[in-house]
């Protein structure tokens, strides 16, 4: 069975072609610095009409959120919820939830009504979620104080936990990797997080942003690589 995997970011959008557990074919395109606001839905049109595909699966790093306790059912909210975090446009943004039971949150997010409907156009059985609920179903934590950081091109998004329990997520749309290690260390010292006491797990796109973790490495003593994207492995895609 052939599945088309995809994942949006804020500038871009990569997509695998996989067959049972091997990778066919992988591609990722980025927004050129022209403007050409069509470019990543033209690239996604041309990606559905090229082949036949017997599942599809999305995944959206678009920093369109918000994060709500599981179990909150005020789903009409969801759209105003978002808006505290980032302009919404509701003709524009189809509302979306992904649910995470491990942890007890759930997540509102929005996803471009244009590729939104580019894929249901297909037919073909679909799985949509959002970046943060794939990232945290794919943690491995224990009963202590961590930082999870899930690296882009130009984009980043981290959890903090302590024993088990999120206690903030965010979805980062940065410019330098002096960005990443700003919001970091802010987030810590917002949540009470001790340097010395708190375990930083790393995963994504760790040779891109090279810089961010050898100054994040100047800070902090308990830092791992736990996930490097190559050619053919991809953190988020891989658990999708």
């Amino acid at each position: 069975m052939e599945k088309l995997k995809l994942l949006f970011t804020k500038d871009g959008l990569h997509y695998q072609l996989c067959k049972n557990k091997s990778v066919l074919e992988e591609s990722t395109f980025f927004i050129p610095e022209e403007p050409h606001p069509s470019f990543i839905s033209e690239k996604l049109e041309e990606l559905l009409n090229s082949k036949k595909y017997q599942h599809i699966s999305i995944i959206s790093a678009v920093n369109h959120f918000t994060i709500m306790p599981d179990g909150f059912s005020e789903h009409q909210l969801g759209y105003d919820l978002i808006a505290f975090n980032a302009p919404v446009d509701k003709e524009k943004e189809e509302l979306m939830l992904s649910v995470n039971k491990k942890f007890g949150v759930q997540f509102y997010y929005t996803f471009p009504k244009d590729y939104y409907e580019k894929i249901k156009a297909t037919k073909l059985p679909t799985h949509f979620n959002f970046s943060g609920e794939g990232f945290l179903n794919q943690l491995i934590t224990k009963n202590q104080k961590e930082i999870h950081i899930n690296l882009y091109h130009q984009q980043c998004e981290f959890f903090a936990l302590d024993e088990k329990k999120v206690v903030l997520y965010n979805n980062l749309d940065v410019n330098s990797e002096v960005d990443f290690l700003y919001f970091i260390m802010f987030t810590l010292s917002k949540i009470g997080f001790g340097i010395e006491e708190t375990q930083f797990f790393v995963y994504g796109e760790t040779t891109e942003n090279e810089t961010f973790i050898s100054e994040l490495k100047k800070f902090v003593k308990n830092l791992r690589i736990v996930f490097d994207n190559v050619p053919k492995k991809h953190f988020l895609l891989n658990g999708g």
